[in-house]
């Protein structure tokens, strides 16, 4: 996966690689052609930091609509010779995501766009998904020959079709189809293997056996170990079931190590949930501190495990990380000044987009620590994750008094439904641009329930019509 190429915050084209909800509003005034070319731009070089996670496609979809913007370069993209060569979902995922709103909006040529990639595009089972959602039967009942003619008559073909239909994201094509004289008898065939494969699957013992005690317990998170599948976690909670106060002795061994790596790290989760309190287990997380040991200490929440972590979050390892983000979660107004350091030692340290911020943000909005919104409305500003700014803006609407006139208006027009939610509890209708967009929003069915809800709570049946 390449690593997004994301421009300066305070430009068109890094405004909309963030989702910003400023995005959309400087795209709108600014002169349509380049709004349009840095739209593209977006769509088709994906900029999320987790692409699988962070919501792009609704965003783009309504900037489409309200610039009524061509699919050329779309359309190029999709049927480009890269698709020929490289069947990424990341690379054609979210320009088909998009479609899939505009489809939704009534946008027929979206909609014909789906249905010629599916046909014969490389992520066709993607177009598929969104056209499931979409489109009507005989639209649907058009693709079943070009999209079943990808599995040959053999068995091999036929070993695929049965893991395509059982893992259908969107069942309705298949059944659908199923349900045709012409490929019925081939696709129930294949609904009934794919049932039968994931029985199969089921019944495979690769786990604890009954009887098992505290040592077969680290044989097998050590086998898993070795096939490069960690198990500790499971494990610990099958320790938890076998181990009786005579393993103590022996649990405690393995946690200090001298049963292996494996065994460790399983002990280490074991004893954290089993004994919670015990001060000799923190010890022998401090005295690993890799990285089992400080995931086993992000299992505690306790306070013994927060008078460490006061000790330990100027550490600079992973061990202080973790107790930093302890202390966001769950220290008491007095650990408020050990949460701000940490913040800005991690913002001037890592930047903007470090993945330690999330619980530190979490935490300043938790504990409403005033004075951190000045490095809060850094990263609102500057993050590429949209999940990030989301949780600084829920920091910021309980930190910062400039919340509800500032970023909480822009918010309204942000990509993460989350984020439009804070707004549409904090946006200030003083401004001019809050009571349309509450409609609109309000309006719009593609618009998220818990949205719409927060949005309700703020006009009056008169002021929606």
């Amino acid at each position: 996966m390449f690593e997004p190429v994301i421009a300066p915050s305070g430009t068109l084209l890094g405004l909309l690689q963030r989702g910003r909800g400023d995005g959309t509003l400087h795209a709108l005034a600014a002169p349509r052609p380049e709004a349009l070319q840095a739209l593209n731009q977006c769509v088709l070089r994906d900029p999320r930091q987790d692409w699988q996670v962070e919501n792009r496609s609704l965003y783009y979809a309504r900037l489409y609509l309200d610039l009524d913007g061509p699919l050329g370069e779309i359309e190029s993209h999709l049927f480009g010779a890269d698709d020929l060569v490289d069947d990424s979902e990341q690379r054609t995922g979210l320009a088909l995501s998009v479609l899939g709103h505009l489809a939704s909006y009534g946008r027929d040529d979206a909609l014909m766009l789906l249905r010629r990639y599916a046909a014969s595009g490389a992520n066709w089972s993607w177009a598929l998904d969104e056209l499931a959602l979409r489109d009507d039967d005989e639209g649907l009942l058009s693709l079943a020959a070009p999209v079943l003619a990808r599995f040959p008559d053999t068995p091999e073909g036929g070993a695929r079709l049965a893991a395509a239909v059982r893992d259908a994201y969107e069942p309705r094509p298949w059944c659908l189809w199923e349900e045709t004289p012409e490929h019925g008898a081939r696709l129930g065939a294949a609904r009934r293997q794919g049932s039968f494969d994931r029985w199969q699957r089921q019944l495979t013992p690769n786990g604890p056996r009954p009887g098992w005690g505290v040592l077969a317990v680290f044989d097998w998170a050590a086998e898993g170990l070795r096939r490069g599948t960690p198990l500790h976690v499971p494990a610990a909670r099958c320790l938890a079931a076998v181990a009786s106060p005579e393993d103590r002795g022996t649990i405690l061994a393995a946690a200090a190590g001298t049963l292996g790596d494996a065994a460790r790290a399983t002990a280490l989760h074991h004893l954290v949930v089993a004994e919670p309190e015990n001060p000799a287990v923190l010890d022998l997380i401090e005295a690993a501190a890799d990285e089992p040991a400080v995931a086993a200490y992000e299992r505690m929440c306790g306070p013994v495990a927060l008078e460490r972590a006061r000790g330990w979050v100027h550490r600079p390892d992973a061990l202080g990380e973790a107790a930093a983000a302890l202390l966001a979660a769950h220290g008491g107004p007095g650990d408020a000044p050990l949460v701000l350091g940490a913040l800005r030692d991690t913002v001037r340290g890592s930047g903007p987009d470090s993945r330690r911020l999330y619980a530190l943000v979490d935490g300043a909005g938790r504990l409403s620590i005033g004075c951190a919104a000045p490095v809060l409305r850094h990263i609102y500003r500057e993050t590429a994750s949209s999940h990030l700014r989301g949780r600084a803006a829920r920091a910021l609407a309980g930190t910062d008094p400039s919340f509800a006139a500032g970023f909480a208006v822009e918010c309204l027009w942000d990509c993460e439904e989350t984020t439009r939610e804070v707004a549409a509890h904090h946006a200030e209708t003083a401004d001019a641009r809050v009571a349309p967009r509450l409609r609109r929003l309000a309006a719009d069915p593609a618009e998220e329930e818990d949205v719409q809800s927060a949005v309700r709570s703020r006009i009056t049946p008169e002021s929606a019509v």
